[in-house]
Formats: structure tokens, sequence, C-alpha cells
């Protein structure tokens, strides 16, 4: 049973990007910083969370780059705009994972467990079942279940999506209520 109040300063935060931390495109690819738009208050989400967690990390799929819609230099301009109002509002993201592949099976595209493996590789102190991850797509909770993760569903692109569901341990309607929840579970 996952409650908020179980973690510490020892535990990993797993982020999905698009639709966790900024609006998706429908039917599209977020392909430049200009097209990159927060949600209201996730970089001071963000900076909330990382006094619950120890690293947060970003675990993003992005297709975008495969089918030659936008170039690596796009994804980093994005990431570079992105990590630098982060830093603004006082947060800090450990690192950012990307998987531009583009067939559904590849062991790096979530929801299988590549990107999580390649975090493991880089930060050997991440223990998953100390770990949650957060994302707006059952793709996100199937990701975060095959690593043995816990899972935090945000309703943010898809609020039909059923709940309560096995996938998926907790649900928010944005990062930042998600961030606020993990707060208060650490008073006293």
């Amino acid at each position: 049973m996952f409650s908020l109040e179980q973690i510490d300063a020892h535990w990993s935060l797993f982020l999905d990007r698009d639709g966790v931390l900024n609006h998706e495109k429908k039917e599209d690819y977020i392909r430049n910083a200009s097209e990159f738009h927060f949600y209201e208050q996730a970089p001071e989400a963000v900076a909330m969370l990382n006094h619950s967690f120890r690293r947060i990390l970003i675990t993003t799929n992005q297709k975008g780059i495969g089918k030659a819609l936008m170039t690596v230099e796009d994804l980093n301009d994005i990431h570079e705009h992105m990590l630098h109002q982060i830093e603004n509002a006082g947060g800090h993201i450990s690192k950012i994972y990307f998987c531009p592949d583009l067939a559904d099976d590849s062991p790096n595209r979530k929801p299988q467990p590549g990107m999580a493996f390649q975090a493991k590789a880089d930060f050997t102190d991440i223990d998953f079942s100390k770990s949650v991850m957060v994302g707006n797509r059952m793709s996100d909770m199937k990701f975060g279940r095959n690593a043995g993760m816990y899972t935090v569903f945000l309703a943010t692109t898809h609020p039909e999506t059923p709940f309560p569901d096995p996938m998926i341990d907790a649900r928010f309607n944005s990062l930042f209520e998600f961030a606020q929840a993990c707060a208060n579970a650490k008073k006293w």
C-alpha cells in the first residue's frame, strides 16, 4: 500500500514531461522551445518536490526525433529552456532521459522500463521500491510498474481514465497538487 508519508530523502521521483510539466500538443510534438508552455505552477512544483525526494529525473518518449520532425539539438534547446525556468523557481532536475525510437516495443520506449534502467546505471543508489513515476498516460503507469515503482497519475490530459485502477497508486489533477500533497504529508 502506497502512502505519501512513506517518502523520505532516499526516494527518487521520475516525471514524464509532456502533460506533466507542460501542455501537450494534440496529435503533434513540442518541436522547439517557443512551443513549450509550462502548466501553471509546474516549475514551483518541482522546487517543492525537491524537498521530498533525493532526486528528480525526467523520462520522456520523443518520437518526433525518430520521425525527423525535430533534431536532438531542438530537444536540447527545449530542455535547456525548461531547466532554466525550473532553476529560476528554485527547482532542480538531476537528469533527463529521452527515447527517440519509433518502434513501440523498443526497450527504452515507455512502457518498457529501459529509461529507468539507464537512470539506475547513472545513479546506482536508486531503489525502484522507493521510487515514484508521475505521468498523464497509462503507458507512464505501466513504465513505473515494469520498473517496480509506485505510480501517480495526473488527470491533466486524460481525466476520463478510470480510478481506482491496479496500475495507479494515487491520482492528482496537477503536478502542483501532487507537490502540495507531498509537502503536507511531511508536516507533523
